[in-house]
């Protein structure tokens, strides 16, 4: 065991606080990394303040987690001391259903994947995650970060990066595709980035204009205010691809008509209320509406593989770890562009 300091909640009302938590000793196939950098994703105040079921407290949120390799098991193949990678979502699955076989490792089964927090580990104690100085993963659930991209830019790759770069190739998005990306957010602003990127031609939807020279500066050819009646009759039928980053509950009859035939509006935020969806607008369209969660392993190698070799980065503002509390607010508020990233040289 090792003992590494950390930010932890204790309660789903009380803020985090600086502690200290234990690593397990690396087994065979274990890689131990010092944590450099760890973003802050929304799931994370979801999940810290008891939103979305159950937690076991103490708990050290983040998921989207990256570093440099201090130790590497005996039978580790993938790693080496000195390798630059990163850990997102889960750390670790059956390994043997249908799903973990095809690379869907995020849709196990057998009884579902580990989350890198809130989960209980291979040791059958709590995961904890990375707003802390180091973490041991099998390397089974170890990413591979490419030089040209940042430590502290890899981090929110591995949630929001992926979350969006999943549908987007689900969906086969590439030149020609019309895409509409729904909030200009975390999740939002690497959307409009990957779907460019792809070749994509790409319209923002976002409740007001303020963000407006952003979208477009991100790569968007149009943005435009869904307060606004009119957009939604300008564009009737335009798209091929929705993507909704937002966990609000919208009027899906309206965002659902701005679909094509055979158009596709996925959803990956978590809004708080059942949805309600008028038949009538994906039966006159063949319109189809799904869910996305996040990647699998060898998907999300090619996510990062990608934003490397086509200069993806998110926008980020990177701060102390004793701010993450005044970070949690100001991402309620959304007042952020459009990143947090945790520096966690004084957690290590």
């Amino acid at each position: 065991m090792s003992t590494v300091s950390a930010y932890a909640a204790t309660s789903a009302t009380e803020p985090l606080s600086k502690t200290t938590i234990e690593r397990r000793e690396v087994g065979p196939h274990d890689v131990a990394f010092d944590i450099h950098f760890a973003g802050i994703c929304h799931s994370d105040i979801h999940t810290v303040r008891g939103e979305w079921g159950p937690v076991t407290y103490p708990m050290v949120p983040g998921h989207e987690i990256a570093g440099i390799v201090t130790e590497v098991g005996s039978e580790v193949s993938k790693f080496s001391v000195g390798d630059r990678v990163g850990v997102g979502c889960f750390v670790d699955s059956c390994r043997e259903c249908e799903f973990c076989l095809a690379g869907e490792e995020q849709y196990c089964d057998n009884p579902g994947m580990v989350g890198t927090y809130n989960g209980i580990g291979p040791d059958g104690k709590p995961t904890q995650g990375g707003y802390s100085g180091a973490i041991v993963v099998d390397e089974n659930y170890v990413l591979s970060i490419p030089e040209a991209i940042g430590l502290e830019e890899a981090a929110p790759l591995l949630c929001a990066g992926i979350t969006t770069y999943s549908p987007l190739r689900h969906w086969n998005t590439g030149p020609g595709s019309r895409v509409a990306v729904i909030g200009l957010g975390g999740l939002g602003h690497l959307a409009v980035k990957l779907a460019v990127a792809m070749g994509a031609e790409v319209t923002v939807l976002s409740q007001s204009l303020k963000k407006m020279e952003d979208g477009l500066r991100l790569g968007a050819s149009e943005y435009y205010a869904t307060s606004d009646r009119e957009t939604f009759k300008k564009l009737k039928g335009s798209f091929d691809l929705i993507l909704n980053t937002v966990s609000a509950n919208l009027d899906m009859g309206d965002y659902l008509g701005l679909l094509t035939l055979d158009g596709t509006l996925v959803e990956l935020g978590m809004p708080e209320h059942a949805m309600q969806v008028p038949p009538g607008a994906l039966i006159f369209g063949r319109r189809r509406l799904a869910g996305s969660l996040i990647g699998g392993i060898a998907e999300t190698q090619e996510m990062l593989d990608f934003c490397a070799e086509h200069k993806v980065a998110p926008e980020i503002e990177v701060i102390e770890p004793d701010y993450v509390n005044e970070a949690y607010e100001r991402v309620v508020a959304s007042d952020v562009r459009y990143r947090f990233v945790i520096d966690t040289a004084s957690l290590r």
